[in-house]
């Protein structure tokens, strides 16, 4: 969700090969077929860095939405909901002390643009789950309509926390603080990670709605055997009425099986 540069040129042009090779295994020709940005079903976004997907690709999904902090600047809303854009995450803070001060104008702008919105938490590891999420709660409105609030559960590349705890403290404290979340806003926050993350504290024993960010094979082959509702395929996306590279993601089924969720799932 940061404006973050891990995914190097290198490791995406070595994902694209392995899935070529996945693709090649006992699939038929029109089934190794290389897709684009821009190509596909769903809305036409673009992409700064694009690369090929095989075996399985978003753009097909009819559903896209963003994710946004403040160093998307000014956004033209309506422009974005007449692009295609069917949902926005924004960023509302950090760890304990960090709040984005773009947080409450996006807040306002998507909710007068009819855009469903909900808010989400960079988790840190230098504080505690139950102060992470106080700070939470004194930034992010308890409002009707609101999607559920996110945690953004990622090993952090910050200098003044570069703490990478044990699994065991890891969801000890994610877990108070998605409770606390839980019990305030009266649902259940989701989860969004990151692969490496997602290995390294056995996120796959949680029995929680999961967010996943795979920016250069599909969620079944980076995940396997992992249900989620959402999917963030690329930092690089271009939208009208929004300057720059964002965040994009789809919601992983159809335009009924959206509305029921939205149904089930907003405040």
């Amino acid at each position: 969700m940061r404006q973050r540069a891990e995914m190097k040129f290198l490791g995406r042009i070595l994902m694209v090969l392995l899935l070529v090779a996945v693709a090649a295994c006992g699939r038929g020709p029109s089934q190794q077929r290389a897709v684009m940005a821009g190509q596909g079903l769903g809305p036409k976004f673009g992409d700064s860095a694009p690369h090929p997907w095989v075996g399985g690709h978003p753009y097909d999904h009819p559903v896209h939405g963003i994710d946004i902090s403040r160093y998307q600047g000014s956004i033209d809303w309506s422009t974005v909901r007449g692009s295609g854009v069917s949902f926005a995450f924004i960023k509302a803070t950090e760890g304990g002390d960090h709040a984005d001060p773009n947080f409450r104008r996006y807040w306002a702008e998507a909710a007068q643009a009819r855009i469903p919105r909900g808010a989400y938490h960079y988790f840190y590891f230098c504080r505690s789950g139950r102060q992470q999420a106080a700070w939470f709660i004194q930034n992010v409105p308890r409002e009707r309509g609101a999607l559920p609030p996110v945690i953004d559960l990622e090993w952090t590349a910050s200098r003044t926390c570069p703490r990478r705890p044990p699994a065991n403290e890891v969801l000890r404290e994610a877990k108070i603080f998605k409770d606390i979340l839980h019990q305030y806003y009266g649902q259940r926050p989701i989860i969004y990670t990151t692969v490496d993350f997602y290995r390294d504290n056995n996120l796959a024993s949680w029995n929680e709605e999961f967010w996943l960010r795979s920016v250069a094979g599909h969620p079944r082959i980076v995940y396997p055997g992992q249900r989620y509702s959402f999917w963030q395929y690329t930092g690089t996306g271009v939208v009208p009425g929004i300057g720059g590279n964002v965040d994009l993601n789809v919601f992983a089924g159809s335009p009924a099986q959206w509305r029921m969720w939205l149904n089930r799932r907003m405040q």
